[in-house]
């Protein structure tokens, strides 16, 4: 969750100012407006500026050129201190010009613009995106403005999970992503477990010397927190040619990877002792070595039915076991081995991948991100993968999978209503072949129409994981599904939640978004039968939408059915909404 730099003065100001009732009649005029509706705010601004007008019937006159209005982090109708943007470079209007898709000279299309809008958000260099038509300098002409405000590119990024003392996963990411305002990416990585800590690097061109093509590499070195020794490091390169529009009729990538490390799994603030049958307790841990590399291409068919048909051809070594310094007998490390430990694995494989969706969008405000504007795909989404693996290996790794997922979304009215379904299997090929990895997973995610200035959303989750080879469990409780819960109490290979949350309308203070949240958590991580666990709480939510685009989140529950930790252990801390917290086999089943 991105954390800006800033953010202490930002507070301190806060504190410090009078509130928006308070506010001087001398103040700039969008302060009021921003509190209303802060994009339209920036446009007026903008319009201002430029001395332009809105057109009102833009489609299919000419367009004559296009305006660049990027406004700095700190604008005029922001009341906080404008110094901040000595320490920020502005994103050049070369940037945000080379992702117009509309062409000057030729007729206007507001398909072409909102796709152009969507691009630009997806840079994640802007905190809004608004593309307006103006009018021209005769009748039959329009010109485009860009309407952009910079994001706050100087920043320590963050992510996070922590239940109530406990701190199970830091990530902080100290990040330049605007590089001299030329849309390019560097950071210094520092991620910290409960029992490492990794230091690295990243680096993302998206614009490879102006091209479509983007460039992307990290690297990171993990040391043991108790040993104080390296364990291990991991780090990818990948270059790609992506579908930057709906029109684009081919993209290629390449990439290779590595992850060499340690893996502990705990139980809140211990590794997970595993029952042993007959002895002493097996501690969760084993050691990883995962190497992997690829190439794909994909052809591009369609234009409001998309049909995206692709190839590939990959290869990779994925070997785990328990460590020399576990002590394990022969027979703690065999059983270890056959009922906890992913299987390890060699294997070359060439597939074949379709991707298929309704090239229908419409951006929605206060579903998850307040004031911000959100993109949504409408319709259905498909996505499907086959792979071969040709027995180069040895008979082991002889195998066919294959993968599909399904979305659609449909909105009435107000209403938004997301179905998604996913589902992997494997056959093993040769002598002794079998199904194996069978896996499936159902969500159904329910935004209603505003009550009262605020939303109710509602999810419902099931994953089901059958002869999983890899072995995969859900661990739930705390910021990850069930809140109130302890962190991480109940494990599984699958896993059935629900949430219903009411978010309600933010207060602003200064175009600082504040929401609260009353929740009813209920779910289960078993292997059998669901054992159900509800817990109730309430929770804040924060946006600043100059530094972020998703609020941070603080909750507290209190469990109804079920043992209950210490009050301090109720509360999580993370970022984004709850609703964000899903399995990512739900759109890439392989």
């Amino acid at each position: 969750m991105p954390l800006p730099l800033p953010a202490l003065l930002v507070a301190t100001f806060l504190a410090a100012a009078p509130s928006s009732s308070e506010a001087s009649s001398d103040a700039p005029r969008g302060v009021a407006a921003a509190i209303e509706n802060y994009e339209e705010a920036l446009i007026e601004e903008a319009l201002k500026r430029h001395g332009r007008e809105l057109e009102p019937s833009p489609e299919g006159k000419v367009l004559e050129e296009v305006l660049v209005a990027t406004e700095d982090v700190v604008a005029e109708i922001d009341p906080f201190p404008d110094f901040l943007n000595i320490f920020h470079a502005r994103t050049r209007d070369d940037v945000v010009r080379r992702e117009v898709l509309l062409e000057v000279g030729k007729p206007y299309s507001e398909q072409l613009a909102q796709e152009t809008a969507r691009n630009l958000r997806g840079l994640r260099l802007f905190s809004m995106v608004r593309l307006v038509p103006v009018k021209g300098r005769t009748p039959d002409t329009v010109a485009l403005m860009a309407v952009t405000k910079d994001i706050w590119s100087l920043r320590l990024n963050s992510d996070f999970a922590a239940v109530g003392s406990l701190l199970q996963y830091l990530k902080l990411q100290g990040t330049e992503q605007n590089f001299l305002g030329r849309g390019k990416r560097i950071a210094v990585d520092f991620i910290l477990r409960q029992d490492t800590l990794s230091v690295g690097q990243s680096y993302t061109d998206p614009r490879v010397l102006g091209s479509r093509w983007s460039l992307s590499e990290s690297i990171a070195v993990i040391q043991g927190r108790e040993s104080g020794k390296t364990e291990g490091s991991r780090g990818n390169l990948s270059v790609s040619r992506p579908l930057f529009s709906l029109s684009t009729p081919w993209s290629a990538s390449a990439a290779v990877s590595w992850n060499v490390e340690t893996n502990r799994v705990y139980r809140g603030a211990s590794i997970w002792q595993l029952p042993f049958p007959g002895g002493p307790a097996v501690p969760y841990i084993y050691r990883t070595e995962e190497v992997a590399g690829a190439f794909a291409y994909t052809r591009s068919l369609g234009t409001r039915y998309k049909w995206n048909v692709g190839g590939m051809v990959g290869a990779y070594h994925y070997q785990y076991g328990a460590p020399l310094e576990s002590g394990l007998t022969p027979e703690q490390s065999e059983w270890f081995n056959r009922n906890y430990l992913p299987r390890g694995e060699d294997a070359g494989y060439v597939g074949l991948s379709l991707r298929a969706f309704d090239a229908r969008y419409e951006v929605l405000r206060d579903v998850d991100s307040y004031v911000l504007a959100e993109d949504f795909q409408m319709g259905h989404w498909i996505a499907a993968t086959l792979r071969y693996a040709p027995p180069v290996f040895g008979e082991r790794s002889h195998f066919a999978e294959g993968g599909l997922a399904l979305r659609y979304r449909l909105r009435l009215g107000d209403t938004l209503t997301t179905a998604s379904l996913s589902g992997a299997i494997r056959r093993q090929l040769g002598q002794g072949g079998a199904w194996t990895n069978r896996r499936w997973a159902a969500e159904l995610i329910e935004v209603s129409p505003k009550v009262l200035g605020g939303r109710f959303v509602a999810r419902g989750l099931l994953d089901v994981n059958i002869d999983d080879l890899f072995d995969r469990i859900h661990l739930l409780g705390g910021a990850n599904g069930l809140r109130g819960a302890g962190a991480d109490a109940y494990s599984g290979r699958r896993l059935l939640l629900f949430n219903l949350e009411y978010r309600s309308r933010p207060i602003v203070v200064k175009t600082v978004h504040l929401g609260g949240v009353l929740f009813w958590d209920s779910g289960s991580a078993f292997n059998d039968k669901p054992a159900m666990v509800h817990t109730v709480g309430v929770g804040l939510r924060l946006l600043f939408p100059q530094f972020n685009v998703l609020p941070f989140r603080v909750d507290f529950g209190y469990v109804l059915n079920d043992a209950r930790p210490p009050v301090g252990s109720r509360f999580s801390f993370a970022g984004g909404q709850m609703t964000d917290v899903r399995p990512t086999f739900m759109e890439t089943p392989l």
